[in-house]
Order: C-alpha cells, then structure tokens, then sequence
C-alpha cells in the first residue's frame, strides 16, 4: 500500500506540473496574440501544435514505457519539456513558436503510457477508477493553480518571463523522480482474456470504440481548455489581471467531477463505466450550451464550470476501462493507442474552434461543434457498454486478479 500512494502521489505531481506548462500559454495567449500580430486562427494554430508533438509520441511513448519501464522514460520527459517550456519565452515570430510548441508537445507525448502502466501494475481492476481519478485531479488542479498564477506573472514579468519561471517546477520534479519512484513494480495485474499483442488490440472492435469516444472528446475538452479563457476575456471583457482568477474556478469544479465520477466508477457503477462516462459527456455537452447562451458573466461561468465537472469528471472510470481492455504487457502501448485517438481530436480542435471564430466572429459555433463531438464520443461509449455487457453475459473474459511480477 505504501508504495501504490508513492507511485500514484508522484506520478500525480508530474501530471501536475505538466498542466501547468499546457495551460500557460493559454492565460498569456491574448498578450502572444498582440505581441507577435496573430490572428485567432494562427493562434489555434499554435495550441494545436502542441497537440501535434504530444499525439506523435503517444504509441512510442507506450512502447519505450513496455520496453524498458516507466521510471527512466518519465524522468527524460520531464527535463526535455521542461527545457521547451522555458524555450517558449525566447520565440520572436510565429514560426518558432509553433516549432517550439511541437517539441513541447513531444516530451509531455513521451508521459501518458508509462503513467497508466504503472497505474495498471499497481492497482487492481475495481480500484483502477479510484487511482485514476486521484491521480487525475492533477488535470485540473494544474491549470486551477495555474491560471492565476500565470496571470500575474504576466502581469510582472510578461508573458515571456512566464514561461522562464515555469521552467523550475519540471525540473524539481524530475529529481523527486529519480530518487523516489521505485524501479520495479512489485505486482502486476493481469487480465486473463483481454487481447495480447499489436494484431490481437487492432482488430478488436472494442479498440476502436474507446479510440473513437476519447477522440470525440478531446474535441471538446481541447477546445475547452485551449479557448476558454480567450472567450472570457473577448467576449465577456474580464481583464487578464483577473482572467486566471475567474478561469480557475472550472478547474476547480472539474477536480470535484473527477473525484466523484471516479468513486461511482470503482464503487456502485464499476460494471458500467461507459455508460457513466457517456452520461458525463452528454451533461457537459448540456452544461456549455447554456455556458454560450448565458446572459451574464457569473452565469457563464457557472456554465463553463458544469461543462468542467463532468468533462473531468469522466477520466478516473474511461482509463479504468482502457486498462481492462487489454493484457499487462501492452498497458503503455494500447493506452498510447488510445490517446493519440484523443490528441487527434485535440490537434483539430483548436483548429477549427479558430477557424469558425475567425469566420462568425463569434464563439457560438465552437460551442455547438465541441457540444456535438460530446455526442459522438457518447455514443461510443454507450456502444462498447453494449459489448462489454454481452460478453460478460456469454462468460467471455474474466475477473482481473493479482500476480506476482
């Protein structure tokens, strides 16, 4: 046990310092935008390249993770971003910006498959929910404490001496990696059915559900993440001195979402995680509808701040089924699989979140695009529970259990 809250307070503390470093930009965004002349498109542009970098090293990610174990894979990973963050505040045109922003993308790419083995390794199937949510509160505790953060440094020392200072945290951590993190996992939990290999994974239709309802998604939630506080600032004329401040209380409700959709997931709704992430992603796609329809700025917010809870909220018992899903020795490699469905989503939704605010001058048509992929990705959802339930009825698979590594 002391080692499971070791590994998950950790990888915890990684995890939230690397939202930090994601959602940075997003606060300077609108002195970027006026520093470097660009337009909202070019700006979508630049957070989808991120996104780009990040979705390229999800598979080799998750092998490099299977190969040679999590614990050197993640420490590389967080100085390498680390060095690409602070990069970040010495770009002088668009181009090295996005150059910049890829390379950051690649090093926090290299992250989410060693992080969800270990969770595999040391967690059994009922508890995975649970772990996962505790250790993905980080998603929005990061940009919570961020976003105010980084709005006062923006302030102070300008948006190029933000990213300077947020250098220091990765780099910090990356040390606490190396002294604590434990070389080998003392257990492995092992599904005794799930597929095994790279032929098996990728021509079991229940892959591409979850591949499909995480790309889905992450339409919404990078387009979320990625535009919000550009939409608080342009359409609801908040300052960007007190931009973080308003920002941070979705983030906040989303770290209440995680935690109680990831207990309902390892508790009383175990044997039904997709159809409570499905319900989850239609309530947020209801929540930012009336987040664009609001009136008033605290109406708005209490929107956005719905729309965050059950975004978030979704994690914990989706991950727990991407790791039921296949055998112990692929957890890095099919839960990299995974995510780059969702950073396919990602890459485009700033994109075309950009692209349609440029075109209506209005932010209206991106909600209606992010509420729809909400749709798709429940669907898919619904779809695999369907599956999972039908095979648990014809006694396909069985129980996780506990073996010795």
């Amino acid at each position: 046990m002391k080692s499971e809250r070791l590994v998950l307070g950790l990888i915890w503390l990684m995890m939230f310092v690397a939202y930090f470093d994601r959602v940075n930009i997003t606060i300077a965004g609108p002195a970027i935008v006026k520093a470097l002349d660009l337009t909202p498109s070019s700006f979508g542009l630049v957070l989808a390249s991120f996104t780009f970098g990040y979705a390229l090293m999800q598979i080799p990610g998750g092998v490099l993770a299977d190969r040679f174990g999590s614990r050197p894979l993640l420490i590389f990973a967080l100085v390498f971003w680390s060095i690409f963050t602070g990069l970040t505040g010495f770009v002088l045109s668009f181009a090295t910006l996005v150059i910049v922003r890829v390379l950051f993308g690649v090093g926090e790419g290299l992250e989410n498959g060693a992080q969800f083995k270990l969770i595999g390794d040391h967690f059994s199937s009922r508890d995975r929910s649970g772990a996962n949510a505790v250790f993905l509160t980080a998603l929005s505790l990061g940009p919570a404490f961020a976003a105010p953060l980084a709005g006062l440094l923006v302030v102070h020392t300008g948006w190029r001496g933000l990213f300077f200072w947020f250098t220091i945290p990765g780099l910090l951590v990356a040390a606490l990696l190396w002294f604590f993190l434990p070389r080998v996992a003392p257990a492995a939990v092992v599904m005794s059915r799930a597929p095994s290999g790279w032929p098996a994974a990728l021509t079991t239709h229940t892959t591409w559900l979850a591949f499909v309802a995480y790309m889905c998604f992450n339409v919404a939630f990078w387009g979320f993440i990625g535009w919000m506080p550009s939409y608080l600032n342009a359409t609801r004329h908040i300052a960007i001195a007190q931009l973080g401040f308003v920002a941070s209380v979705p983030y906040l409700c989303g770290c209440v979402g995680t935690i109680a959709l990831g207990w309902l997931g390892s508790t009383v709704l175990v044997r039904h995680r997709p159809a409570l992430v499905a319900a989850s992603y239609l309530m947020a796609g209801a929540a930012l509808s009336v987040a664009y329809r609001a009136d008033g700025v605290g109406q708005c917010v209490a929107g956005l701040s719905a729309a965050s809870f059950f975004l978030y909220g979704g994690f914990g018992p989706f991950w727990a089924i991407a790791l039921d899903l296949i055998s112990a020795e692929m957890r890095g490699s099919f839960t990299g699989l995974v995510n780059l469905g969702g950073q396919i989503g990602g890459f485009f939704a700033p994109i075309v979140v950009g692209a349609i605010v440029t075109a209506t001058k209005s932010f209206s048509g991106g909600f209606v695009f992010m509420s729809g992929a909400l749709l798709l990705s429940a669907l898919s959802l619904l779809w695999l529970e369907l599956t999972l339930n039908r095979r648990a009825r014809s006694g396909v698979g069985d129980e996780p259990r506990l073996r010795p590594a």
